[in-house]
């Protein structure tokens, strides 16, 4: 069929047009996957490149381009679970760390399992897994399988996410998949969620593929969202020391392993590492993930790409220092804030101890604040250490809080994604943990 033809008088007024559109920030004539040329300051979207925020501002200048890409946005969908129907469940990666404890939440919550289907390695196919549902055989992934599911969890690697996701999902009759990598995070289309913050991100999502954050932000954000609603935040610094869960099972036992040979062997031995950078036991180490080209690392940038998006802030400063430390499970952070508002600590503690997810633990008196030891297994984010910052004045605060890496930090996180699933869009998810 022969194209119209446009008239000479209206080419050049089109181009222009065009060109208009595109500076002010249109997503119409934007390929996929390109950022936008410019926006103005209020239409900035999870799209903007750090460095391409307000002027000025040396933290974002100085970062590399969020990965928060500009995309055509699909068409919303509400995506829901039936509140009272037994489901039909199935985890990816179910005899790994994470995959073992998505099985326990299942069990201590309650979660109305019908059927359970365990995917493993072709190494697990076929062993029986004891679980409060009956015994399950474990089996190789199979997509036809998994589509038959009502709710599919996954916890395997970002390759396996992006090749069977998208598959699992698809069409009217596909699954919807939780996913635990951080192959989806920062797709503009697909709702990263903390429930307790943004379910409807996930209810009213434009597909049915919801992404799970990062450990270290699920953590932090519990506290963060509840200060920001009551006092805006400003500015976010942020010192996190993390366990060996974080590298899953096998980072654990590399650490129980290394301290074991250091204990028992002769003055001076030094662990073999093999899953991190340098021998873990009785040591540190200020690196994890890949270091990025602004020398922040790429776990370190996840914590600002990540409460910018879950928050809703998308210029919010946000810098973090990740330190791998020599504890089996919980992950800890130290957190300074700068706020819009005058923020009393007394009352701040009120607001921490009011939020869904946050237990205070804050009697310094008594030698009582978040550590691991009692953060390990336990749902709630410890908060405590509530003080006035010297830094920022009667606008800033500093704290601590504790909080398991494979709970809150992802099994929990993804289960409660579900259970929010089950409650109508606009109603706000306040589990009880």
């Amino acid at each position: 069929r022969r194209a119209k033809t446009v008239p000479t008088k209206m080419k050049g007024g089109l181009v222009l047009a065009l060109l208009v559109a595109c500076l002010a920030g249109s997503e119409a004539f934007a390929p996929a996957g390109i950022p936008l040329l410019a926006r103005s300051a209020s239409s900035r979207a999870f799209s903007t490149p750090i460095g391409h925020g307000s002027a000025g501002n040396t933290l974002f200048s100085a970062a590399r381009a969020s990965p928060l890409r500009a995309q055509r946005t699909a068409p919303r969908m509400t995506v829901s679970l039936p509140a009272d129907t037994p489901l039909k469940v199935g985890i990816c990666g179910a005899t790994g760390a994470v995959g073992k404890e998505i099985i326990g939440v299942l069990e201590t919550r309650g979660f109305k399992v019908g059927e359970l289907r365990l995917f493993g390695s072709a190494r697990s196919a076929g062993r029986e897994v004891e679980t409060k549902f009956g015994k399950v055989t474990i089996e190789d992934f199979d997509l036809e399988r998994a589509r038959e599911l009502d709710v599919v969890f996954v916890s395997v690697s970002g390759d396996f996410s992006k090749e069977w996701c998208d598959k699992m999902a698809e069409g009217d009759d596909g699954t919807i998949v939780i996913d635990n990598s951080s192959a989806f995070r920062y797709e503009k289309d697909v709702s990263l969620c903390v429930p307790e913050i943004n379910a409807d991100s996930a209810r009213k999502g434009s597909k049915k593929v919801i992404a799970n954050p990062n450990c270290t932000t699920a953590i932090g954000i519990m506290a963060l969202w509840p200060l920001h609603k009551k006092y805006g935040l400003k500015k976010v610094l942020m010192s996190t020391y993390q366990a060996a869960s974080g590298a899953g099972a096998e980072g654990m036992a590399e650490l129980f392993d290394g301290a074991k040979a250091v204990v028992d062997g002769p003055e001076g031995t030094v662990a073999p590492n093999k899953h991190f950078a340098h021998p873990l036991p009785f040591n540190l180490i200020p690196h994890i993930d890949v270091f990025q080209d602004n020398l922040y690392t790429k776990e370190e940038m996840k914590v600002t790409w990540e409460c910018q998006k879950i928050m809703n802030i998308p210029d919010l400063p946000v810098s973090c220092t990740s330190v791998r430390i020599p504890t089996f499970r919980a992950h800890a952070e130290t957190i300074v804030i700068e706020t819009d508002k005058a923020i009393n600590p007394d009352e701040a503690r009120k607001v921490l101890a009011e939020a869904p997810g946050c237990v205070l633990v804050d009697d310094p008196k008594g030698l009582k604040y978040p550590m691991p030891l009692t953060a390990s297994k336990a749902y709630g984010v410890e908060v405590g250490r509530v003080r006035q910052s010297v830094v920022f004045g009667d606008k800033g605060l500093e704290f601590f809080v504790c909080g398991d890496q494979l709970l809150r930090g992802a099994a929990l996180n993804a289960v409660l994604v579900a259970e929010s699933l089950m409650q109508p869009v606009g109603t706000d998810f306040n589990p009880k943990l």
